[in-house]
């Protein structure tokens, strides 16, 4: 693999070093003195390079690598070529992530894009605002009156921290993202273009036209939780939009007022929350579903692609399809309308069964 320029490797450990850390054991005879110099795919790992496997569908890539060493789960340790060391591990992709965590943290979370140190020419920030030391603050943001941010943070190129917010500590806001009406806690990543606290949307309609309803609640969002870019979170109207520590949030997403994620949910890509709605801990939804307000997803549940949520999920409910309902019925459903629409029903086509 071409070494990555955009993030600078920060260690080259010995293969035994690498294995301690990750809790493996080596296998007896290898190179235990190995320098590992970065991490790649399978297809184009090189022999100083670690890769991982743990599906189905990339045996012959595993079986065709050149990786130096491969974490692997037990049932494929098999397939791994002589050539390559295999580090059997019960979750290969989750020890992979801590590598190249360790190998290139500045991929973690979003940096300075000016390698700035402390607040760049070309920052407004309110003599007003309360920063710890070793905040970065890039070129072009605005930082507004009664702010606090904690140490270790970093506020992007562009983007906007509104009056009052509270920011903690090691927090990564990305370039052109605004905060507004929000309380936020620590080791959270704001990707680029995220809009955080706006109005919701709220209108009394009626026959003479729709009343703005005004939203004077606050977003609040717990430690470690990441949001991707161009994700809009609205501020509550009457109550808090909260969301819960370690939930994990794709881009694309739009989580409308006083809606409250609980802990460790993972919603992925243009997944829209309308209003009022709770989604409890641990829950996740795929691309594109739709939640409508006023509903609960109950912890653990896991709703598919696509799919259109109208009424409460239960607690671990498997839901998919639209409106959503468990699995099984949908899928039972899929199947009956297959069957109608093969059916060949000769009845009506005349005599010949031809039509005429």
């Amino acid at each position: 693999m071409t070494d990555p320029v955009f993030f600078p490797r920060m260690a080259e450990p010995t293969l035994a070093e690498l294995a301690v850390s990750a809790g493996i054991s080596l296998p007896e005879g290898v190179q235990a003195d190995l320098t590992i110099t970065g991490a790649a795919s399978l297809e184009w790992a090189g022999p100083t390079e670690v890769a991982y496997m743990d599906n189905p569908r990339y045996v012959d890539a595993l079986a065709a690598t050149h990786a130096g060493a491969c974490f692997v789960s037990k049932r494929f340790a098999a397939k791994v070529p002589a050539t390559t060391v295999a580090l059997v591990t019960a979750d290969p992709y989750r020890v992979f992530a801590q590598v190249m965590a360790s190998l290139y943290p500045s991929a973690v979370r979003p940096q300075s894009t000016f390698a700035a140190v402390g607040i760049s020419p070309g920052a407004f920030v309110h003599p007003g605002a309360h920063l710890e030391p070793g905040v970065i603050v890039d070129p072009g943001a605005v930082i507004g009156p009664d702010v606090e941010i904690g140490s270790g943070s970093v506020i992007g190129a562009n983007a906007v921290i509104g009056p009052q917010c509270r920011i903690g500590r090691d927090v990564s806001i990305g370039a052109n993202a605004s905060v507004l009406n929000a309380l936020i806690g620590n080791r959270v990543t704001l990707h680029g273009g995220v809009r955080i606290g706006q109005d919701g949307f709220g209108f009394a309609m009626g026959p003479k036209g729709h009343l703005k309803v005004p939203q004077i609640g606050r977003v609040i969002i717990q430690d470690d939780v990441e949001i991707g870019a161009n994700t809009t979170i609205d501020r509550g109207a009457s109550r808090d939009t909260v969301i819960g520590e370690g939930t994990k949030i794709d881009n694309l997403v739009q989580i409308g007022h006083n809606v409250v994620i609980g802990r460790h949910c993972v919603i992925v890509a243009q997944v829209g929350i309308s209003g009022s709605t709770t989604i409890e801990d641990f829950v996740a939804l795929g691309g594109q579903v739709g939640v409508i307000g006023h509903v609960t997803v109950g912890a653990g549940a896991q709703i598919a692609a696509t799919s259109n949520v109208a009424s409460d999920v239960p607690r671990g409910g498997r839901w998919g399809g639209t409106p959503a309902k468990p699995l099984r019925d949908w899928f039972r459903e899929i199947k009956t309308i297959e069957k109608l629409a093969s059916h060949r029903d000769t009845g009506d086509r005349g005599d010949d069964g031809a039509g005429r």
